[in-house]
């Protein structure tokens, strides 16, 4: 399972994905990097067929300034994944002998930056279309996508686009955490980066960790609230 997260904030956006690759065909898991810097100021992840997710990282590493000096960033996204999704779909065999779940070629891309003091999150489709998500503040993909979406939803009272990306960061990883505790197929590490008017900063694996301690504090203060309120 892939999970592939991003949250809008009062001074930024953070994105956030699980590592843990599933191949049916093969019938294992690995870890694998999903969470991709797009420029300085921008990060992408990807679920689904991993040929084109490669293509797809090539692409952005080479036409990253394209893309977010754009007018419409969507648009110059969709124009870069479009030829790969086609080029993809175009040479697949579908029926290969001896393999009964071959997998298909379609893959999904989100994206997401901070540009003029805006917030953007946006997804192409398999079949190429353009989601834009700032305005909802909340989106995932991947096929933890609905359960993230749940998570999501929880956390939504918490009112994260009037929070700052610190408080974004230990909110993604509290849904990945979520994730990773009933869904066997999502895992640890973890991924974050933090976007803001400074550009993308993809955290360490020790940041992560203190974004780790903060989210059990959090979680400890939640429990002695609802002691309180219910002894």
């Amino acid at each position: 399972m892939t999970v592939v997260l991003a949250t809008v904030c009062e001074d930024g956006v953070v994105i956030g994905s699980d590592s843990q690759i599933t191949d049916k065909g093969r019938g294992m898991t690995y870890p694998a990097e999903k969470l991709h810097p797009l420029g300085d100021t921008a990060a992408w992840g990807g679920s689904g067929a991993r040929s084109v997710l490669t293509d797809v990282k090539q692409c952005f590493n080479e036409k990253s300034a394209a893309i977010l000096e754009a007018p419409d960033i969507g648009r110059a996204l969709q124009a870069q994944v479009l030829p790969i999704l086609r080029y993809h779909y175009e040479t697949f065999i579908e029926d290969v002998p001896g393999e009964e779940d071959g997998g298909t070629p379609s893959a999904y891309v989100m994206a997401a930056g901070w540009r003029d003091g805006e917030p953007w999150i946006i997804e192409i489709t398999p079949s190429g279309m353009i989601g834009h998500y700032a305005d909802i503040g909340f989106h995932a993909i991947g096929s933890g996508a609905a359960m993230a979406q749940q998570a999501g939803s929880l956390l939504s009272h918490f009112r994260l686009g009037q929070r700052s990306v610190r408080f974004g960061c230990a909110a993604v990883l509290r849904v990945l955490h979520a994730l990773d505790l009933t869904s066997a197929s999502v895992g640890k590490p973890f991924s974050l980066c933090r976007i803001d008017a400074k550009g993308a900063h993809h955290l360490s694996d020790e940041e992560i960790e203190e974004v780790g301690e903060v989210v059990r504090k959090w979680e400890e203060a939640e429990q002695a609230v609802i002691a309180k309120v219910f002894d």
